[in-house]
């Protein structure tokens, strides 16, 4: 599709860190915003599962409502957030590379009106969140 109606992009970053490290990280969702400066306030409303939504509110924009479609311990877990008919998913994967290194894969797939333009702008601070994330997990696997 080439009529703004769907956008995809892959960002990714190495750390020595361990998988389980990553993942602990992923795990305490109210911790994000102490690592990623798109998130002003977060909150989810239950366990760190498939099914459980929660809300996330970037500095000076709305708040979003997203839900994890897919949670795999140490491998990888999946938000999907809804605006109109907009459908924004990411996937957040850790990927062990042997030799003690990991790859952490956010994967970003938009679809629906604007998907080409809200895509890219979703997606503008993801080298600079798994930069902090993979300096936030080498320094606990330390």
């Amino acid at each position: 599709m080439d009529d703004g109606q769907a956008w995809r992009d892959e960002y990714a970053i190495e750390t020595s860190a361990t998988a389980e490290t990553i993942w602990s990280i992923f795990r305490d969702v109210p911790g994000w915003k102490t690592w990623n400066a798109g998130i002003e306030q977060i909150d989810i409303d239950g366990p760190f599962a498939a099914g459980t939504w929660f809300t996330m509110k970037p500095p000076g924009e709305e708040t979003l409502r997203s839900q994890l479609i897919e949670v795999r311990e140490n491998v990888c877990f999946v938000d999907e957030t809804r605006v109109g008919d907009l459908v924004i998913k990411v996937d957040h994967r850790i990927e062990p590379l042997g030799s003690a290194r990991t790859r952490i894969v956010y994967a970003v797939d938009a679809k629906g009106p604007q998907a080409a333009e809200i895509g890219p702008a979703v997606a503008s601070d993801f080298p600079d969140v798994l930069a902090s994330l993979a300096k936030l997990a080498e320094t606990r696997s330390a």
